[in-house]
């Protein structure tokens, strides 16, 4: 479709309300939605003569259609069983008509290609391929390319030596993948990784979250400190009580410590400067309303040297740090 039909097609869309313009949109293909629905949202300052334009037009080609036609598919699909048999005819009607057997496979074209190759890059092989020619090739191409390097070669060759799929082989292929997407809705959810663990420990306390961090350490001390590094975040400074505040400043220098908080937020800042002296929240406050722009990777290094005095303090028993664990003070 040109450029102008789409647009034509866009204003259509809209003048249809949204319930027909759903309706409309339960007919096409996913590139077909996909181009559609980029074209209205380009829509901007429609005349109202152009709205009575596409209208009109649209007036005047739909008297010139009918209904004959519609349905075609199932009178196809009928008549060619009936005649030749459920065996012989599936497999010709799966070069004529789209077989309702690709429907589940079809569902693949509307995922994001990411999550297709994470759906198949388990499975073996020939049904990688069996699905990769039932998609669109641009979908095909980009679930392709995120399959790792082996797994890609060995799927492209069997799609270059496939020859045709029956109606039983694709049947079992919608089963198998019936079974893996009943485990997908949607995107997957992070619900691990080592802000997972940093999280989980954090409410431990009484030194079993560092008994546990230095079990890691033996093995993998690159991922214990990863751990680390998001147990204690800057922002959780808020939750250090102002004694703590006041014996973690006393151990940073006043250099790092205005980067640091040229990222923080305005209560944390608060929460800084109402634990100084009147003359040193003076000066910082002017340091920083003087400061220009600062590297973020310079404020994430400043805000690392601040959380390494107050864990150095909290290692020794002199503030309390963490979510829900440890002892309080009294």
């Amino acid at each position: 479709m040109s450029a102008d039909g789409l647009t034509n097609s866009a204003i259509l869309l809209f003048s249809l309300g949204e319930e027909l313009a759903a309706e409309v949109f339960k007919q096409l293909d996913p590139k077909e939605v996909r181009a559609l629905g980029g074209a209205m949202a380009k829509l901007r300052n429609v005349s109202k003569e152009q709205i009575d334009q596409v209208l009109n037009d649209y007036e005047t080609e739909a008297v010139n259609f009918t209904a004959f036609g519609q349905g075609n598919d199932d009178y196809i699909r009928n008549v060619i069983t009936r005649a030749l048999g459920e065996d012989k005819a599936g497999f010709l009607l799966s070069h004529i008509v789209k077989d309702k057997g690709d429907q589940g496979i079809d569902t693949l074209n509307w995922m994001d290609a990411e999550m297709v190759s994470e759906l198949i890059q388990n499975e073996h092989p020939q049904i990688i391929a069996s699905i990769l020619v039932h998609l669109e090739r641009d979908t095909a191409a980009d679930v392709l390319k995120r399959l790792p390097e082996r797994l890609r070669t060995d799927a492209t060759l069997r799609i270059a030596t496939l020859d045709g799929i029956q109606p039983v082989a694709l049947r079992e292929l919608n089963e198998v993948l019936s079974k893996l997407l009943s485990g997908k809705e949607g995107k997957k959810k992070s619900l691990g990784g080592t802000r997972a663990a940093a999280e989980i420990l954090n409410f431990l306390g009484d030194g079993v979250d560092t008994a546990i961090i230095e079990a890691i350490k033996t093995s993998d001390e690159k991922l214990s400190q990863q751990i680390v590094d998001e147990m204690f975040l800057f922002e959780n400074l808020m939750e250090v009580d102002d004694k703590g505040i006041q014996l973690i400043m006393r151990d940073v220098q006043s250099e790092t410590l205005v980067v640091a908080l040229k990222g923080a937020d305005e209560a944390l800042r608060e929460k800084i400067l109402k634990n100084m002296s009147s003359r040193a929240a003076d000066t910082l406050r002017d340091d920083l309303s003087s400061m220009g722009p600062v590297r973020l990777s310079e404020v994430e290094a400043a805000q690392k040297e601040m959380l390494k005095v107050a864990r150095t303090l909290a290692d020794d028993g002199q503030i309390v740090l963490g979510g829900g664990g440890g002892d309080s003070f009294v």
